[in-house]
């Protein structure tokens, strides 16, 4: 079993507080949902800082906000660091706090997948004061860009952006694309239903910025509010491959199969199989990013044969190659 992964949330004096709030309940909420399903939880969240109980952006103040480990004591344990935005016009890094801050930052240094650093809203700025974004991506809210262009002139600072990710460093764009970062992270961790389910409790539109990548089929089609539909979405993507048909659909949904046509085109924009083969061509096409030959990534999504598979991806994919050379080219991308 994979250890949990360290979500180490650095709170300073004055810290936005959704910038922390947002993205931590998420992650509660993942936990939640990983236990009453009979799993571990997924993520150990702890607060650090240079202060024990420093103010928020709020007025009010925290207790019990641990100091500022040694980086080297993160260990093999997969370990996110995530800075967070102050209010004002400008970040100001010559406080004490900041300072003792920065000074740890210095020694730290991302690794995909095991070390990441995940920066919300100015946090960013953060990061670069920090000397951390050199050389990478990032974005930050709109009205400090500039700061961050300044401050890190070698950092690519690119905007209209809701995150963006840079060898094991993210940013996002403002306080509420925190939690668009956390549910796409948890995504990765626990995969797509878990976070599917984060966001209906969140009550949350997954949103993603003009030139990010489409959103998956599994996070799209779920921004109603209709709970016979959620657990009929949960149903079908956490097993794709079951025999559905509409009528098995409709007698989970405890509806007549016309009833949950018009139900579906309500509330989610398509009917019950569009969205199911939508599923469907999702898995295969990450069964396919991972090396699967076209006919085991039909078999693994559920399509009935190799050809089933092929017409959903000319039909519905947005993918112009077709299975076998998306395979292929994807295996390229990754050597």
């Amino acid at each position: 079993m994979n250890p949990p992964v360290r979500v180490l949330f650095v709170v300073m004096p004055n810290s936005l507080a959704l910038d922390w709030a947002g993205p931590a309940e998420a992650l509660r909420i993942a936990n939640d949902t990983l236990v009453a399903r009979g799993a571990a939880p997924a993520f150990q969240v702890g607060f650090i800082g240079p202060e024990a109980e420093p103010s928020t952006s709020v007025g009010i103040s925290l207790k019990g906000v641990a100091a500022l480990p040694p980086i080297q004591s993160f260990g093999e344990q997969p370990t996110w660091v995530i800075l967070l935005g102050q209010p004002g016009q400008r970040l100001d890094p010559h406080t004490p706090a900041m300072g003792q801050l920065l000074d740890w930052l210095r020694g730290f240094h991302a690794v995909p997948g095991q070390r990441e650093l995940l920066c919300v809203c100015a946090g960013s700025l953060i990061a670069a004061h920090a000397g951390l974004l050199d050389h990478h991506e990032a974005t930050t809210h709109h009205q400090h860009l500039q700061e961050l262009r300044t401050v890190a002139p070698r950092c690519h600072a690119v905007g209209n952006r809701v995150f963006v990710e840079s060898d094991g460093i993210w940013s996002s764009a403002g306080i509420t694309t925190g939690i668009d970062l956390m549910l796409c992270r948890i995504a990765d961790i626990c995969g797509e239903p878990i976070a599917a389910r984060v966001a209906e409790t969140m009550v949350v539109a997954l949103r993603r910025g003009p030139a990010d990548p489409e959103r998956s089929p599994f996070l799209t089609h779920r921004s109603h509010l209709h709970p016979l539909l959620h657990k009929l979405q949960d149903a079908i993507a956490e097993d794709p491959r079951a025999a559905w048909t509409l009528e098995s659909m409709a007698r989970m949904a405890c509806v007549t199969p016309r009833h949950l046509s018009r139900l579906f085109l309500q509330h989610a924009d398509l009917t019950p199989l569009e969205y199911l083969q939508r599923i469907r061509l999702s898995t295969a096409e990450a069964a396919l990013r991972v090396g699967a030959r076209v006919g085991q990534a039909a078999d693994i999504a559920g399509f009935s044969s190799e050809v089933q598979l092929r017409r959903a991806w000319a039909r519905l994919g947005q993918h112009e190659t077709p299975p076998s050379e998306f395979r292929k080219r994807h295996a390229k991308e990754t050597a």
